[in-house]
């Protein structure tokens, strides 16, 4: 991008109100999750359907993301953030109002659509305002975002439906939404806009609609319907992949494409793009796998296992300043490595762990993979729009975080399949050992008074547990490797790492 020549009167306090509205969005992805309980019983609903409140924001957020590009041609950069804030924050609203389930859910779904936008138009409007030298720190910044907001969603959520009521986790975004909108309309207003009219690709819209639409329904469902042994889940898979191969083939020969695919023609777009996938889903599982087995199995509330989780995010706070003001001396290659090498060596000393561990080693591990998180998002930053036009930015932004977000819920439901399915292994394993003529197995169940009913439960509640844990094991050593096997695929990338403008590092998630 070259040098910025727009500066708002006090830069301070459009970078607040930029990352406020980020952070509101990242929080509101992950904030709804435990408070799903306590919707369902007030509006009488099952926890089953409850779930689609996640869901129809997910399904929503996915189509808007790819569509960002489109939006900013059409309407302008500015318009189109302040507009997206202030929608989502009305929607916000909505959702606390809503007095049935299918209020909720369609209030969720308008929700997740106007978030799209937010995070690929924050990010393309601080590196417009930044000067070239510092436009590190604006990367740093929305890395902080990234990962303090889902840490401190579910904790937030948690406390607020617990002294209050579940309308408050959406009540929470409406001064923070019109403080950010307010602002960043003030602070930006004189930057010069372009706007223009150009043909809508209504084909290659519904494409994406029906494809990514019904992907994500796929996902969220696919464990609560036993995946392929529901008709409904193969049928609409099949719909997904036609609609998505067709999507792919419209796109590239449409002379006006809603999404521009050939943006993969760049080479470190495309190497940056899918680090950035593999790595965020990699994390994404960890901090998925991490709490649900403190809560399922050793006995954690929702709190304190967010409390667990979240030293991940100190070093991040700390460390992505420094990071940010000094990248650009340093191979954005060599700084992913580093990262990865820490990430992966975080998950084998998870796997190291037993039943017994305790709060305070499971978040150190979890301050140390910090350091990963620190080093990880900056780089891939950098690398996944450098050479790119500034025209290309906004566009580039939101078709990378539009498939971060897939991968993160590919990562979802494929974590959730693992575990349980190792789990069952393990379980059937441990099972054929607990014999009559195994001592071990005689001394426990005397030990525990005899061969019974509440003895032999006993044992199989004991057999489940050490099956989850080694479950747990099995999946953390495999996002270990992973993590160091996406070393080799950074590299690919290639050097240097500037927009066309060949002033400044490009960044972009």
């Amino acid at each position: 991008m070259a040098e910025t020549t727009f500066q708002p009167p006090r830069l301070w306090l459009a970078t607040l109100g930029l990352s406020l509205a980020t952070f509101m969005q990242v929080l509101d992805s992950t904030i709804a999750n435990v408070a799903l309980p306590s919707i369902a019983g007030d509006l009488g609903v099952s926890g089953e359907q409850g779930t689609w409140v996640i869901t129809s924001f997910g399904v929503c957020n996915a189509i808007a993301l790819p569509l960002t590009g489109w939006f900013s041609r059409r309407f302008g950069q500015l318009r189109l953030f302040t507009a997206s804030v202030a929608l989502f924050t009305l929607t916000s609203f909505l959702c606390g109002l809503a007095q049935s389930m299918t209020q909720l859910i369609l209030f969720r779904a308008l929700q997740g659509f106007f978030a799209g936008p937010l995070f690929p138009m924050c990010q393309t409007l601080l590196l417009s305002i930044f000067p070239a030298a510092k436009r590190g720190m604006a990367l740093a910044l929305l890395s902080m975002v990234i990962v303090i907001a889902p840490i401190v969603g579910p904790i937030t959520g948690g406390w607020l439906t617990d002294n209050y009521s579940w309308p408050w986790i959406f009540y929470i975004n409406i001064p923070t939404g019109i403080f950010a909108a307010i602002v960043v309309w003030v602070q930006l207003r004189g930057r010069e806009e372009t706007a223009r009219k150009i043909p809508i690709d209504y084909i290659g819209v519904a494409l994406l609609v029906v494809g990514v639409g019904l992907l994500q329904v796929v996902l969220d469902k696919g464990n609560d319907l036993d995946w392929f042994e529901s008709r409904t889940i193969i049928a609409l898979g099949l719909i997904s992949v036609v609609a998505l191969i067709s999507f792919v083939i419209w796109e590239l020969t449409d002379s006006n494409p809603i999404v521009n695919l050939r943006l993969f023609k760049n080479r470190n777009f495309t190497v940056g793009t899918c680090a950035l996938l593999l790595s965020y889903s990699a994390f994404f599982a960890v901090n998925l796998i991490l709490p649900q087995w403190l809560q399922t199995q050793m006995g954690y509330t929702a709190v304190w296992a967010g409390l667990a989780a979240a030293p991940v995010g100190l070093l991040p706070l700390l460390l992505s300043p420094l990071i940010g003001r000094y990248s650009n001396r340093i191979d954005m290659r060599l700084l992913a490595s580093v990262s990865f090498i820490a990430m992966g060596l975080s998950c084998f000393m998870r796997a190291r762990f037993n039943t017994d561990v305790d709060f305070a080693s499971i978040a150190q591990v979890q301050m140390f993979m910090g350091l990963g998180v620190a080093l990880m998002f900056i780089p891939l930053n950098t690398i996944l729009l450098s050479n790119l036009s500034p025209s290309d930015v906004a566009e580039g932004s939101g078709l990378a975080t539009f498939l971060r977000v897939l991968g993160g819920s590919f990562a979802s439901s494929l974590t959730t399949w693992i575990w349980h399915r190792r789990e069952i292994l393990h379980h059937a394993n441990l099972t054929e050992h607990i014999t009559p003529y195994n001592g071990n197995s005689i001394d426990y169940l005397e030990q525990a008074g005899g061969i019974s009913q509440s003895t032999l439960a006993q044992l199989d509640r004991l057999v489940e547990h050490q099956a989850y844990m080694m479950s747990t094991i099995d999946y953390f050593t495999l996002l270990g490797w992973v993590f160091l096997l996406l070393i080799f695929s950074i590299w690919f990338a290639r050097p240097p790492f500037i927009s066309s403008g060949g002033k400044a590092p490009a960044g972009g998630h």
